[in-house]
C-alpha cells in the first residue's frame, strides 16, 4: 500500500478510481482527480503548499511533485503525463501535456495546454510555455509546433496508456 501520510492537519484526497504503487508517496495538501495512477517509487509532497492533480493524470516512476512554501503551488490539468524521475516544482500545468522523462520544471512556470516537454529539459523558473508548442534543452526553448500527429501519437496515446498499465495492476 502507498504511503499516505496527512501534515499539517491536510491529508491527501484520493479518488477510489486511482491507482498508487505500494512504494509510492502521497503527503499532505494533495487533491487527485479521478482515474490517476502514480507509479513506482514517485512522491506527491503536499507538505509546504497545495497540490492539485486533475483527471486521468500519470506520475511514472521516480518522479516528484513538490512546491514551495508560502510562495508556489502546483496545479496540474487533466490528461498530463509526467515521465519517470521528472520534477515538478511550484508551476502550472494544463491539459493535455507530456513532460519528458528527466525533465524540471521549476516555480511560477506556466505549461499552457497541449504541450510536450521534452526528455531532460529543463524549464527555468517563470518560463511561459505556449499551447501547441515543444519545448526541449537546457535552459528549454521552444523547437517547434506541436503537429496533431505528435498530439495523438505520444500526448494522448501515452495518458491513454498509462490507464491501460494501471489496470494491469488494480486486478491484484
Amino acid at each position: 500500500m502507498a504511503l499516505i501520510k496527512s501534515c499539517r492537519d491536510n491529508t491527501p484526497e484520493i479518488p477510489k478510481s486511482c491507482w498508487l504503487a505500494e512504494n509510492s508517496t502521497i503527503v499532505g495538501d494533495v487533491v487527485m482527480g479521478e482515474n490517476c495512477s502514480i507509479w513506482f517509487n514517485a512522491v506527491i509532497r503536499g507538505d509546504v503548499n497545495s497540490i492539485r492533480i486533475g483527471d486521468n493524470v500519470n506520475i511514472q516512476d521516480g518522479a516528484v511533485i513538490h512546491c514551495t512554501y508560502e510562495k508556489t503551488k502546483t496545479d496540474l490539468g487533466n490528461n498530463v503525463s509526467v515521465g519517470h524521475n521528472a520534477l515538478v516544482h511550484g508551476c502550472r500545468v494544463g491539459d493535455n501535456v507530456l513532460i519528458g522523462m528527466g525533465s524540471i520544471v521549476m516555480d511560477n512556470c506556466v505549461i499552457e495546454d497541449n504541450c510536450i516537454i521534452a526528455a531532460g529539459a529543463v524549464l527555468l523558473e517563470g518560463t511561459r510555455v505556449e499551447s501547441g508548442s515543444i519545448y526541449a534543452g537546457v535552459p528549454a526553448k521552444k523547437v517547434k509546433d506541436l503537429s496533431p500527429e505528435l498530439f495523438e501519437g505520444e500526448v494522448k496515446r501515452i495518458a491513454k496508456n498509462y490507464r491501460m498499465y494501471a489496470s494491469w495492476f488494480e486486478a491484484e
